[in-house]
């Protein structure tokens, strides 16, 4: 699969790193150029590319930018794709969205009506990056680490899945895409290693 990466730092040079391990064709991209990657290209194994490049190379495209730059995505470029966010929304960071301050909305669904012709699928948010290749263990291991996901199209999410399980990690369904917010920032279920046993029982601690 070619995976599409918009963003180089610690999220998008992770994913990258575990797709190549899994044999998957990967290209990293940033606001900067290619030409600010080379290092990382030779380092990880991946294409680099711009984010337009990287957006019209993925099968599936990873978003991994920091949050307040979320409409630096290319519409057109990743329509009728999958497109897997993995934002987090941090007011201190990305200043203030009265929307998502309220709960009147998700980051995800933000980032769904910026990308109308796209699937969003939100997943990979919910691990830190240092943990990413610490936890991964192969299918069927005992006490493996299980990862939140979420989004609309089901297919969208058995492919996301799929991604997932070669990484390393089992999957639980959340559901809808309006469903992120219970493994967001400050949720019992975010950045926390539960199997998936358990990381059902934290979602549904989780409080708007």
């Amino acid at each position: 699969m070619k995976i599409g990466i918009i963003g180089a730092g610690y999220v998008g040079r992770a994913l990258a790193a575990m797709a190549v391990k899994q044999g998957h064709d990967a290209m990293i991209s940033n606001s900067r150029g290619p030409h600010t990657l080379f290092s990382d290209a030779a380092m990880l194994g991946c294409k680099i590319g711009t984010i337009d490049e990287a957006a019209q190379f993925g099968d599936i495209v990873i978003v991994a930018v920091t949050f307040k730059y979320y409409t630096a995505v290319p519409v057109g470029r990743v329509a009728n794709k999958i497109v897997i966010d993995t934002n987090n929304y941090y007011p201190q960071r990305d200043d203030a969205f009265e929307a998502l301050d309220n709960g009147s909305t998700t980051s995800s669904e933000l980032l769904a009506a910026h990308l109308p012709e796209s699937t969003i699928v939100k997943a990979f948010n919910a691990i830190r990056m240092t943990d990413i290749e610490r936890d991964s263990q192969p299918t069927g291991s005992f006490d493996r680490r299980a990862l939140p996901l979420c989004g609309d199209d089901l297919d969208a999410k058995r492919k996301v899945s799929d991604l997932y399980d070669q990484f390393g990690f089992d999957t639980v369904d959340v559901g809808p895409l309006a469903e992120g917010w219970r493994f967001q920032p400050n949720t019992p279920a975010y950045c926390v290693r539960l199997n998936k046993t358990w990381l059902p029982k934290a979602l549904a601690e989780a409080v708007r």
